[in-house]
């Protein structure tokens, strides 16, 4: 069993900087994979990035334009989303996922989520 609890969300102005991380509760989370995703209020969740248990991305929303950089610690058993250029629109809850698949856009590949972390953006 993995728990994965992500932190850093919070408010943001538009153009700044916010870092998640997501922590996962046993060293097995270094053999898997990490997807990101965001859920705004009254939308579908959608997929920002996917990251190999290697460290490569795997996949990417093109919404990303560059402003986003995913990375991993397994020696410390957390991936980090870094957000730069915020804007309004990134607006959402985030959550990370975990799966012994290749990451990917597709939730059904997902064996463990987090709770998420709300990250908002003001204009």
């Amino acid at each position: 069993q993995v728990q994965l609890v992500e932190s850093g969300g919070g408010l943001a102005q538009a153009g700044g900087s916010l870092r998640l991380s997501c922590a996962a509760s046993v060293s097995t989370f270094g053999m898997k994979s990490v997807g990101w995703f965001r859920q705004a209020a009254g939308k579908e969740r959608e997929f920002v990035v996917g990251i190999s248990w290697t460290g490569s991305i795997t996949d990417y929303a093109d919404f990303m334009e560059g402003r986003f950089t995913v990375s991993r610690d397994n020696a410390k058993n957390t991936a980090y989303l870094q957000m730069n250029k915020l804007k309004p629109e990134d607006t959402a809850v985030y959550y990370c996922a975990a799966t012994s698949l290749r990451a990917s856009s597709n939730v059904k590949i997902y064996d463990y989520w987090g709770q998420g972390t709300q990250v908002t953006v003001s204009a």
